[in-house]
């Protein structure tokens, strides 16, 4: 491999650096992440300096530690969101917290005269991604302001010191010109040259395999996902002295016929595959969690605790099926297709030293740390994203439409069954719902849903209430008032519209008590099975990049049922996303046949669409 310029990204624990890391690789140049705090002596061989986002305030008294040297090495640096309220604050400005946050795509508008190179052959107008609560209100001496939203400043820069920044996050999807911004400060403003490949990722990841799995045995879980099957065809390439056993496990909460399809299309690639058929190994499953010992899945409603026992699960039929193989215990190791944004979402130490846990991935509970720590795991995609996966794919020759499948985690539908004892409703349900209500029309009414959903913003996880709207069909104007809510309501980070008769109330008190079971698995399946159907029919299962279906325990006053939510997500990066707007990106009539063909179930009380950008809220609800 040839020498490359290289960008140092400094990381104060981004859910996004890896994404900067990305967009950087893909325009040409080597990037290395690095602590935010590492010393002026290790960051002088780096040709420039990215600062990314964090969870934290520069305000805080556990704010992430940073070397101010940064500063005064000479080479040109892009704070990004956290990056750039770090720099005016070490620098001499002012950052202040707001009663206002700005979570998701908002329209910036370039200051005129000012002509930064940062924003070259971008438009006075743009979407950008912003996600944050704390803005700059003074900037340092020597700084212009570039760019505003809303009034709030959203990019400066010092050309002559040549430092920018930027309140928005260029290297998301939902940031229209956000890869350009970036092309500029590596191109026009460092003078960086492009010449690092993905061909340089790929012989890197079989180096890796050869150097970790040496002449050792391995175990490889194959899901049937692009990222298992490309982590196969790698360790076939590899070329390994020791044997390559390749497992698919049903668990019983897999899609409909979704171990027979894998088991087919995976011989077809020509990887040999024993499947394991186990749904009560899982189902009576408990792990060790913080102390104590868990329920069984089939008891447990906590979403953190259902992934923390499907993941240790795996991690102990990895083990029973090494006795199986007559394989060694203490020397086989674990291939797993683990992604980059598995671990920032998990903070794994792998990915970056200060992110916020957004959900517990199963490739990285306690038990796989521990099976890293010995050295007996092999995860040769870590350091990519699911298009490059893709990419690569098509580069070993994989199947298409093993290539395109649509990601499925391996908790399978066990993270997309919501469970709950209790309706989730903390002291606050009554003014969120009062604040909610704030946004209803005279055609559109507003209902606070007592579940709770995860959600990214700012950088950290939040858990907080999923809110719903009815009543006219308007999807221009649900989309506008479901992007307003989470900005004012901050008890909210998902908002749903509900099919069918407007919803009378402002807020339900009332679930049907749920936790995970083989009927409300059937359940979900079918209706998963369902939309997929209609979505395929309609040719448009490749622009939609992800589609999971989530059941849900309100029934909207039908004691005993459940609803149904259908969660669109046009994406490239898998970090970042926003929905498939009916009318826009889906033909209103591909929606209505999808809600039709799941509501020939009687079971189901009513059928919702997401409305919710990524961020504030994740892909998956739990």
């Amino acid at each position: 491999m040839g020498q490359h310029h290289r960008v140092a990204i400094l990381d104060p624990g981004a859910q996004y650096g890896k994404l900067i890391d990305k967009t950087v690789r893909k325009l040409g140049v080597e990037s290395q992440i690095v602590d935010l705090a590492s010393p002026s002596s290790d960051l002088a061989s780096y040709d420039a300096y990215i600062i990314a986002g964090g969870g934290s305030s520069v305000h805080d008294a556990d704010a992430p530690k940073y070397n101010p040297g940064i500063f005064a090495l000479g080479k040109p640096i892009l704070g990004i969101c956290y990056g750039l309220q770090l720099m005016v604050k070490e620098l001499g400005g002012e950052v202040r917290k707001l009663d206002v946050r700005e979570d998701g795509p908002i329209e910036m508008t370039l200051e005129g005269g000012n002509g930064s190179a940062l924003f070259d052959g971008t438009p006075e107008k743009q979407i950008v991604l912003m996600t944050h609560g704390d803005t700059v209100t003074k900037l340092p001496e020597g700084f212009v302001l570039d760019a505003t939203s809303d009034g709030l400043t959203a990019a400066i820069s010092n050309p002559s010191a040549k430092m920018y920044g930027t309140q928005f996050h260029p290297e998301t999807d939902l940031t229209q010109y956000g890869s350009q911004v970036i092309s500029n400060f590596l191109f026009k403003v460092s003078g960086l040259t492009a010449g690092y490949t993905l061909e340089d990722r790929h012989r890197a990841a079989l180096e890796e395999i050869r150097d970790t799995v040496q002449d050792r045995d391995v175990l490889l879980f194959v899901s049937g996902g692009v990222d298992s099957t490309i982590t196969a065809l790698l360790m076939a390439e590899a070329k390994l002295k020791g044997k390559v056993h390749a497992v698919h496990v049903d668990h019983g909460m897999m899609r409909h016929n979704e171990s027979e399809v894998v088991e087919v299309a995976l011989k077809d690639a020509g990887i040999d595959l024993d499947v394991v058929r186990d749904p009560e190994f899982f189902m009576t499953a408990s792990t060790d969690i913080r102390g104590r010992r868990s329920s069984t899945l089939e008891q447990t409603t906590d979403p953190e605790e259902k992934r923390a026992i499907i993941g240790d699960a795996f991690i102990k039929l990895r083990n029973r099926e090494i006795d199986r193989l007559g394989l060694c215990p203490d020397t086989t190791v674990l291939a797993m297709g683990t992604l980059r944004p598995d671990l920032i979402e998990s903070a794994s130490e792998l990915a970056s030293g200060n992110a916020k846990v957004i959900k517990t991935h199963h490739n990285d509970t306690p038990l796989v740390r521990e099976l890293r720590r010995r050295n007996q795991v092999i995860e040769p995609l870590k350091e990519l994203h699911k298009d490059e996966v893709r990419e690569l794919g098509t580069r070993l020759g994989a199947p298409e439409e093993l290539v395109w499948r649509h990601p499925f985690p391996g908790p399978g539908l066990g993270i997309r069954l919501l469970c709950a004892r209790d309706p989730y409703m903390k002291a606050d349900f009554d003014d969120v719902a009062r604040e909610l209500a704030k946004h209803a029309t005279d055609d559109i009414r507003t209902t606070l849903l007592p579940v709770r959903t995860v959600g990214v913003q700012g950088d950290d996880r939040t858990l907080s209430y999923l809110a719903a709207l009815s009543g006219k069909e308007d999807w221009p104007t649900l989309q506008r008032i479901a992007r307003a809510i989470p900005k004012s309501v901050h008890g909210v980070n998902r908002v749903v519209y509900v099919f069918g008769d407007a919803v009378a109330e402002t807020s339900l008190a009332e679930i049907t008590e749920t936790y995970p079971s083989e009927g409300a698995f059937d359940q979900l399946r079918v209706a998963d099975d369902a939309a997929m159907r209609v979505l395929q029919k309609s040719g448009l299962d490749r622009s939609v990049a992800q589609m999971p279906i989530v059941s849900f325990p309100v029934h909207f006053g039908e004691d005993g049922k459940r609803s149904i939510g259908i969660r669109t997500m046009i994406t490239n990066d898998f970090m970042t996303g926003d929905i498939a707007l009916p009318g826009r990106e889906l033909p209103v009539k591909v929606i209505h046949e999808m809600v039709t063909e799941i509501k020939k179930d009687s079971s189901i009380a009513r059928v919702v669409y997401d409305l919710t950008s990524k961020p504030p809220g994740t892909t998956e609800w739990e």
